[in-house]
């Protein structure tokens, strides 16, 4: 029989949880290590909802990017907080927990890897090191596009999200060097300038930062693309069922474990009105 603790190894082992951020907080959340694994599920966002489905459909771990309980609490009492439920409903339905996130970041065939792989990127190398940890990549296109083509590119690469692509910079502009860094990527501009980036691809890219850096960029190169937290780290996913597929899938394994990606799409956003034409003026 295949046990948490064995598919604990294999993740711990592809996601070394020591070359997460010091911030951080990832590995296992819940679970017993002795208990028997025969279906794991993986997905971006441990929330309620997700959690409920998994318990429904008989998984007994999830695998998530984003941690459950990544700042402190003082209770999970599911009466005070939404952390409490999640946590209840996972210790009730027996649930393993398991949390890769910037460890996964972080490695070799990680969350910036897929993501650059999914745009084509040749010659990729880290675009940066934050604690001594290789975090989003930098590489090149096999051609020279535009900036547009490269949005779209992206578009039909990533999951429909309601944010859609937010792209800084004009739109016939010449692009072959692209730095990418799945989710939140505020902290790697000067990285993204650094390594000669006619382009950055991240997510989650605040007002002023984002604006600073373009004043820097004097308008030009790197150009910024948006292209949303979810969705840029949802394309790791695959990955983290292909490793526990090779590891635990065989189907001449009388202990096989099956795997499937969760369906839920976690993107806190569901709609937008108004979105301007590109070009126009305040």
């Amino acid at each position: 029989m295949t046990t948490l603790a064995d598919v604990v190894s294999v993740l711990d082992r592809a996601y070394p949880p020591e070359t997460a951020q010091s911030w951080d907080r990832v590995g296992l959340v819940s679970g017993d290590l002795g208990a028997v694994v025969r279906r794991v599920r993986c997905a971006i966002d441990p929330t309620q909802a997700v959690i409920e489905r998994a318990a429904a459909d008989g998984v007994d771990l999830l695998v998530t990017h984003h941690p459950l309980l990544l700042r402190g609490v003082s209770s999970i009492a599911p009466s005070v907080s939404a952390k409490g439920r999640a946590v209840t409903s996972l210790v009730r339905s027996g649930l393993g927990l398991y949390a890769a996130h910037t460890n996964a970041d972080a490695a070799a065939g990680g969350v910036s890897d897929a993501l650059a792989d999914a745009l084509g990127l040749t010659e990729v190398e880290p675009l940066t090191q934050e604690e001594g940890h290789p975090l989003g990549r930098v590489g090149t296109l096999p051609e020279v596009v535009t900036l547009a083509a490269l949005a779209s590119r992206l578009a039909r690469v990533l999951p429909a999200a309601a944010g859609g692509i937010r792209v800084s910079g004009d739109r016939k502009a010449k692009v072959r060097r692209v730095a990418v860094m799945g989710g939140a990527g505020d902290s790697g501009f000067e990285a993204a300038r650094a390594s000669g980036a006619d382009v950055y691809v991240t997510a989650d890219l605040r007002h002023h930062p984002a604006l600073e850096d373009r004043e820097a960029s004097g308008g030009g190169a790197p150009f910024l693309v948006d292209a949303g937290h979810w969705a840029t780290e949802s394309l790791w996913l695959p990955r983290v069922k292909a490793l526990l597929d090779e590891a635990f899938g065989s189907t001449d394994r009388p202990d096989r474990v099956e795997t499937d990606i969760c369906t839920l799409r976690t993107d806190p956003w569901t709609f937008t009105v108004g979105a301007e034409p590109p070009g126009g003026d305040a």
